[in-house]
């Protein structure tokens, strides 16, 4: 992938704009957006980890009611907090939970770093995560790079190639860091994560109704493609 392509993003701006006009109409209500608790952040990012939206809901709130703070969980037993957990699957996640909720009250005094670069010290945390925790908790503009914000920025700003490769990888999480309007995290990340959840989805992705369609470069793609087979 040449330099050259890497850092040219022409539609950027309007991206940000009808992106965030988007989200203001049809943005989700969900229970971890009314908190800017890091703790808080923190487990619903783990559970939301290869989990649905709507089986995280009530496992959230029932973990959050026994383990109120990071103390709570520090303190708790190890297998209380896997019976807890259970029926969410991946039983890894729990016990990193826990482990993380350890060290943060052992090094920092029961309060979670505000630095990604810190968070994705702790075993467990990597770097979506941790951009997660310092965007939605903290306010800092980290950029976000998940399964639907990769599938999102690879539609509209790349369309060629192959979406899962690591250069590919690598170079999305540069589109992801490039397209963030500063002092605009929270709203924009949120806003990435509901639009490819509702609106630029896996299989049937809403194209007729998209407000990036005119500059989206999967959309000129398969328009381009339908031409040729009609030609």
């Amino acid at each position: 992938m040449s330099r050259r392509h890497q850092f040219r993003l022409p539609n950027k701006v309007k991206f940000q704009r009808a992106l965030l006009a988007w989200f203001a109409e049809h943005r989700r209500d969900l229970p971890w957006r009314h908190t800017s608790d890091p703790y808080h952040i923190l487990v619903s990012e783990l559970m939301l980890q290869q989990t649905q939206v709507d089986r995280v809901e009530p496992k959230y709130r029932e973990w959050l009611e026994k383990y109120p703070s990071v103390e709570a969980l520090a303190d708790a037993d190890l297998n209380d907090v896997k019976q807890t957990w259970k029926g969410l699957g991946y039983n890894i996640r729990p016990v990193r939970l826990h482990s993380i909720a350890r060290e943060t009250v052992a090094t920092y005094g029961g309060e979670l770093p505000r630095s990604a670069e810190a968070l994705r010290r702790f075993p467990g945390i990597g770097r979506y995560t941790a951009g997660a925790i310092a965007s939605f908790a903290y306010g800092q503009d980290e950029p976000l790079l998940d399964t639907n914000v990769r599938r999102v920025l690879f539609r509209i700003f790349v369309a060629s190639g192959m979406m899962k490769s690591t250069a590919m990888e690598h170079h999305l999480w540069e589109v992801a860091a490039r397209v963030l309007p500063k002092g605009q995290a929270w709203e924009f990340n949120s806003a990435l994560m509901d639009f490819g959840a509702m609106q630029c989805t896996a299989r049937t992705p809403r194209c007729a109704t998209c407000p990036m369609a005119a500059f989206c470069r999967y959309r000129r793609a398969q328009a381009a493609q339908t031409g040729r087979k009609g030609a």
